[in-house]
């Protein structure tokens, strides 16, 4: 079996659903580069979780603006001159905003999107990790980060049913859809050695991994 990752993975899924903990898990195995949105960086996070109609637009607009100049700096360098793995792809903006935001808020978000103009490269591989939205609010409650303690469920599965969609028509790279809703990739070897598995063998197409009996809509 092939052991070399695909030279840009991105891993994308919904809030609490585990991606920054894989993406951290295999880069520090396979030495590769990690490139993490910085969430805590957002000064208007915390003010969006306590009143969203009020602190939509900032939040929405300063994420936008560092995650493609994060996808500026990544297309600046040699991407072939290591492995990249990230734990967000640019496009996953507009699934936020068009979830969060009124309809004239998601029109100014959309004009200053589309003045930005990144041309963010293609990944070679899209790992999507998908769970139900009360797996995902379990986690969020368990890992108690202050500025999540008033994420709602009917919110996750709002962000879930925007993720599924756009999954459903993605169609740019190579796209492994992954339930995690049960399986811990992190802490249970054989698991992670599973999905690793999978990861590496998808080389095309749209592929699925159901490692639990757990049936949901992938």
């Amino acid at each position: 079996m092939d052991t070399q990752l695909p030279q840009y993975i991105v891993i994308e899924g919904p809030i609490g659903v585990g991606k920054t903990s894989l993406a951290s898990k295999l880069a520090e195995q396979f030495n590769a580069d990690l490139l993490l949105e910085d969430v805590l960086d957002n000064p208007f996070l915390k003010k969006f979780y306590e009143n969203p109609k009020e602190a939509a637009l900032s939040a929405q607009l300063h994420f936008l603006l560092q995650r493609s100049r994060q996808i500026q700096n990544l297309r600046q360098q040699d991407i072939f001159s290591s492995t990249r793995i990230a734990d967000f792809m640019l496009e996953k903006d507009k699934l936020f905003a068009k979830v969060n935001l009124s309809p004239d808020e998601y029109s100014l978000y959309k004009r200053v999107y589309e003045h930005l103009s990144v041309d963010a490269p293609t990944p070679d591989l899209v790992i999507y990790l998908q769970a139900p939205p009360k797996v995902l609010m379990e986690r969020i409650e368990t890992r108690a980060r202050d500025y999540e303690k008033r994420i709602k469920l009917r919110y996750l599965e709002d962000l879930s049913s925007a993720y599924a969609e756009f999954f459903h028509k993605y169609d740019e790279s190579p796209l492994l859809a992954v339930n995690a809703s049960a399986a811990d990739f992190v802490t249970d070897e054989k698991s992670y050695q599973n999905l690793l598995d999978e990861i590496l063998t998808t080389k095309a197409g749209r592929n699925y991994y159901n490692p639990s009996p757990y049936v949901i809509n992938l």
